[in-house]
């Protein structure tokens, strides 16, 4: 597994802004074998506007393990708090699936450890700079001068989220 870990060199025009714990700081491994859970795949596709006529042909089981995990050694879920990604539409209490084997690159959403404190991201590199972005309007990008060590811990490919059932 790779970790990346920055070292921010001085900028006159940078401020530190605390990063806000946005994941629960203990990781959850991944079970080592996965019962597999295969969920059958409609070929019909369901249009989120106006109603369509239902189809109840099956094309193919989806096994989520295979369609989320592409390294299963590096990936982990992390449970998702508070509200700073809500405009990438990751919200509180979402498990978002982090590969720790990918490098990061600029737009990617990321999991980085700020001053020990995990936090739920969007890199962005300019030049020699780096700051992490929220996507809630509410909150200021966090920013960082020198001396400063940023580490990237993974790179999230996906989200899941459970609805509530009501009944």
């Amino acid at each position: 597994m790779m970790l990346f870990i920055y070292t921010v060199m001085p900028m006159p025009s940078t401020c530190l802004i605390q990063p806000i714990p946005t994941l629960s700081q203990i990781p959850m491994d991944l079970a080592r074998e996965p019962a597999s859970l295969e969920l059958r795949l409609l070929a019909h596709r369901i249009s989120a506007g106006f109603p369509s006529p239902a189809s109840d042909y099956v094309e193919e089981g989806l096994d989520l393990n295979t369609y989320l995990v592409r390294n299963k050694p590096a990936t982990f879920l992390f449970t998702v708090k508070g509200d700073s990604m809500i405009g990438a539409s990751i919200e509180e209490g979402d498990k978002v699936i982090v590969d720790r084997s990918l490098t990061p690159r600029h737009d990617d959403i990321v999991v980085a450890v700020v001053d020990g404190e995990y936090t739920l991201k969007r890199l962005y590199q300019h030049g020699n700079r780096i700051e992490l972005h929220a996507e809630n309007p509410t909150y200021l990008p966090i920013t960082f001068r020198g001396g400063t060590e940023l580490q990237i811990w993974g790179v999230v490919v996906g989200v899941v989220r459970r609805y509530s059932t009501r009944g």
